[in-house]
């Protein structure tokens, strides 16, 4: 998956809904930094782009149909729009202000921060977010130090979310000390 790929997707969005303005978290929220250095390839393997309408969060899941998963874009192209709302990831206070912003052809999206991106995917704790969470470690592009100061405001669904992620994160800092 790639930012042109991704913009061909939301063109076709706009077509169907009008939105000019979507928001991408999760793994393929990377490709905010595409532009500026070569991704690892770790963190581009997904292939769901979850996003919400920016100005209408709801109305994604007015697409599913004709881009979600098994929909004829899925099948052509082998990627697909996953529907979520804003309030699905664990995030810190703040994540809004550092959404990376990209621009072509009059659409707009808008990609999470790669440290606020990793919190939320270790809050989660799967192994596929764990490979892109080292991923990104590995070759700088996120910072623990930075995440480790934004942890303390993620707003956790629970205490065991929490928890977790202390953990994990834990394990990741003695990974990068031993790799």
């Amino acid at each position: 998956m790639n930012l042109n790929a991704l913009f061909e997707m939301l063109s076709q969005a706009r077509q169907r809904c009008g939105h000019t303005d979507y928001v991408v978290i999760g793994s393929l929220s990377i490709l905010g930094l595409e532009e500026h250095f070569d991704i690892p390839d770790d963190m581009t393997l997904s292939n769901d782009v979850d996003c919400y309408t920016r100005d209408d969060p709801d109305r994604i899941f007015d697409l599913i149909g004709a881009l979600g998963e098994n929909s004829p874009h899925h099948l052509a192209s082998g990627f697909y729009l996953d529907g979520v709302r804003p309030t699905l990831p664990s995030l810190p206070q703040g994540w809004q202000a550092r959404l990376i912003r990209v621009e072509r052809d009059g659409l707009r999206a808008w990609f999470l921060d790669p440290v606020d991106a990793a919190l939320s995917k270790y809050a989660r704790g799967e192994p596929r977010d764990r490979r892109w969470i080292r991923a990104g470690l590995r070759d700088g592009v996120i910072s623990m130090p930075l995440l480790k100061s934004r942890l303390s405001s993620v707003d956790f669904f629970d205490d065991e979310e929490a928890k977790r992620a202390r953990e994990l994160i834990e394990e990741d800092t003695s990974w990068l000390q031993h790799p």
